[in-house]
């Protein structure tokens, strides 16, 4: 999928998009293909992380750069157990992260934005020391703001002003693409632009309906 050249209002003029879900495959399915090797309920890890305290101050803590990766298997392998699962430690990140693959409508998204010479910018809660292994980050964006790295993770308001500031433009010139509709409420109440992500063609018709058009064009 590629996509012609981009006409931006005079209000928005640079785009941020997330990493995993945005520019790969679901990560909710990824949690579902971890939860299917370690017992009946592919659910369960999504369930966890969302809804158990301790499993969910484990990803912030992991997210925000606190806790090591090592550190963020451990203490979930413990959570998962103790729920009923037959989890270990080793490799538990390494089997969510084989389970993402990439996005190419998006990245080709990513790449027609830029050479169209709309600012694009990565805002992405890390998770893993080999998260991004495979994609050239600072070859797709203009700025990478990555909230190991910063400290700060999404809905943070830290991490969206990061994200503004590495762009050189202000919240409200700015559109955050986002898989989870959480991070757009707060992104929208930092006072950017949001755009729920589902798919590529939702994305591109969310874009032109904020005065970002990437018309598609056939291969």
């Amino acid at each position: 999928m590629t996509h012609g050249p981009v006409d931006v209002s005079a209000a928005l003029r640079a785009v941020v998009v997330d990493f995993g879900g945005v520019l790969t495959t679901s990560v909710g399915a990824a949690l579902a293909v971890l939860g299917a090797g370690i017992g009946p309920d592919p659910m369960l890890p999504a369930r966890l992380l969302s809804r158990d305290e301790p499993s969910s101050r484990l990803l912030v803590e992991h997210e925000e750069g606190r806790l090591s990766q090592r550190g963020f298997e451990e203490g979930f392998a413990e959570r998962l157990r103790a729920h009923g699962a037959d989890a270990t430690a080793d490799g538990l990140v390494a089997t969510i992260q084989a389970a993402l693959r990439p996005d190419r409508a998006m990245l080709d998204l990513v790449r027609d934005l830029r050479s169209s010479g709309v600012p694009v910018g990565l805002l992405s809660n890390s998770l893993g020391d080999d998260c991004y292994a495979g994609f050239d980050l600072p070859a797709l964006f203009d700025a990478v703001v990555i909230s190991a790295e910063i400290g700060a993770r999404k809905p943070s308001r830290r991490a969206y002003g990061a994200a503004c500031e590495a762009l050189g433009v202000a919240p409200e010139e700015a559109v955050m693409v986002d898989d989870l509709e959480h991070n757009i409420v707060a992104a929208r109440r930092f006072g950017m632009a949001g755009v729920v992500h589902t798919s590529a063609a939702v994305t591109v018709a969310a874009l032109a309906g904020l005065g970002i058009r990437v018309p598609a064009q056939s291969a």
